[in-house]
């Protein structure tokens, strides 16, 4: 029939629509294989895969080994440069990663300024950013990547500009997109495989139904977005998602306990019950209302064990009502934000090395990076709207590697159940995500190509008489 594309043609406009499906394009090291026998066979995986396509997303969850990963991946890249690579990381991670790369043979060291800098891998805390020369290194990894999340963010904005252009960059972390996938949008423009405007604009809708006019993703391009997400990203809770044995990465049982410290009533508004009006906005005159019976009852809990334990503050004033609390009791160390970089890291090394049975930190200062599986009992004195924070904090504890089950005191003021409704929403969120993303990966294994390609069109239609 005149004007039919029949046959072949049809098959080979198929292969084009197929071909235009957004893929992450490869500019790694084609075939790439690390021989790394210290990595279990998944890290080799992530490894081979971020050679490959070069500039990656390694969301791997807290135990499986993502600072591994990130040293192979870094080893083969700066060989495959200029011989240096930089790992940027929280404070006081530094450290923790250089011991494990001497451990297994890699050539790495912690700088502080350019002038330290040489062949190997560079390890350096995120704040330092302003005293290298970026360009000087051939390839980059960020540990602890979502300081990236904020799309206007003035650090994420200076690490997205300082490697621009850069062939080799991997972006690590166990929590990527913590409140919202459309927060995967600045780690797709770090590793430069797209822009994060044209990503909203591309799978996401501007829901104007909701008063909030939330960003969702289009209903009919869910499975390209995990597919798109798959091509230059790796996703893990357990070794099996990608393919390997989960025999021994079982997490040890885990065992939550709520306090509730009630001083007097907690002054609210706007309901009968404070648990419906308790708000990021209230939230504080609630807890400065019950931070001493609270700083009392997680004092109580510290000191009834004779193992380390972390307490965990959300502000200077409940850091400051747990140390009052307590008074003389032997070997505490805090960690907060105003103290200067090497007391915080002598705080932090104090800890993880046994010299220091207590630790009053935020979740916001020492949340992030740092191993200690040696520890597994904590105290929080109350918690904030922020999952990631949660999340971060009890990883320290409960991850692969931990042999005792974890106990996490947890001591609300009345009025905190609404934080617990939102952490919970958050966490269902964050889970379907990963599904999502695990789905896609087996969708795309073997998926051979991210290149674009041009569709050479060998069909002749014809021309119906009726035109002529």
């Amino acid at each position: 029939m005149p004007g039919v594309c029949a046959g072949g043609g049809g098959v080979k406009y198929a292969q084009f629509l197929a071909a235009k499906t957004p893929i992450a394009t490869k500019r790694g090291i084609a075939g790439a294989e690390t021989k790394a026998g210290h990595l279990f066979d998944y890290q080799r995986k992530c490894v081979d895969f971020a050679l490959d396509v070069g500039s990656c997303g390694m969301f791997l969850d807290t135990g499986l080994g993502k600072t591994l990963v990130q040293l192979d991946y870094l080893e083969h890249a700066r060989n495959a440069e200029n011989g240096r690579a930089l790992l940027l990381t929280p404070l006081a991670v530094a450290r923790q990663i250089e011991r494990e790369a001497h451990r297994f043979g890699y050539q790495a060291r912690v700088i502080r300024d350019q002038s330290e800098a040489g062949e190997g891998i560079n390890i350096c805390n995120y704040d330092r950013l302003h005293l290298l020369d970026t360009q000087s290194f051939g390839a980059v990894s960020l540990d602890e990547a979502s300081i990236l999340k904020a799309f206007t963010g003035k650090q994420s904005r200076a690490l997205i500009e300082s490697f621009n252009g850069l062939r080799f960059k991997m972006a690590a972390t166990a929590t990527p997109a913590p409140n919202d996938h459309m927060e995967i949008g600045p780690y797709a423009e770090f590793c430069e495989v797209m822009n994060s405007n044209e990503m909203l604009s591309r799978f996401f809708i501007n829901d104007t139904m909701e008063a909030s006019q939330k960003w969702r993703l289009k209903r009919h391009g869910v499975d390209a977005f995990w597919d798109w997400m798959a091509s230059w990203c790796r996703l893990a809770q357990r070794p099996s998602d990608l393919g390997g044995d989960d025999t021994g990465f079982d997490l040890p049982p885990i065992n939550v306990v709520r306090h509730r410290a009630a001083e007097n009533a907690p002054t609210v508004t706007g309901g009968l019950f404070g648990d419906e009006v308790v708000s990021a906005t209230n939230l504080h005159a609630v807890k400065r209302e019950t931070i001493g019976k609270r700083a009392a009852i997680a004092v109580d809990l510290a000191t009834a064990t004779t193992g380390p334990v972390v307490i965990w503050c959300d502000t200077d004033y409940e850091a400051d009502a747990i140390l009052s609390a307590l008074g003389d009791t032997p070997d505490v160390v805090e960690v907060r934000g105003s103290m200067k970089p090497e007391a915080k890291e002598a705080a932090l090394d104090a800890f993880a090395l046994g010299n220091a049975r207590v630790m009053v930190t935020k979740p916001a200062v020492a949340g992030f990076g740092l191993n200690w599986q040696h520890c597994h009992d904590t105290v929080f004195v109350g918690r904030s709207f922020s999952y990631e924070a949660w999340y971060q904090a009890v990883r320290r504890f409960w991850r692969f590697g931990q042999k005792n089950t974890v106990n996490v005191h947890l001591v609300v003021a009345e009025g905190e159940d609404s934080i617990a409704r939102v952490i919970d929403r958050k966490a269902a969120d964050h889970d379907s995500m990963k599904a999502a993303m695990r789905s896609a990966m087996q969708r795309n294994q073997g998926r051979s190509t991210g290149r674009k390609v041009i569709y050479n069109p060998t069909h002749k239609g014809s021309i119906p008489s009726w035109i002529a």
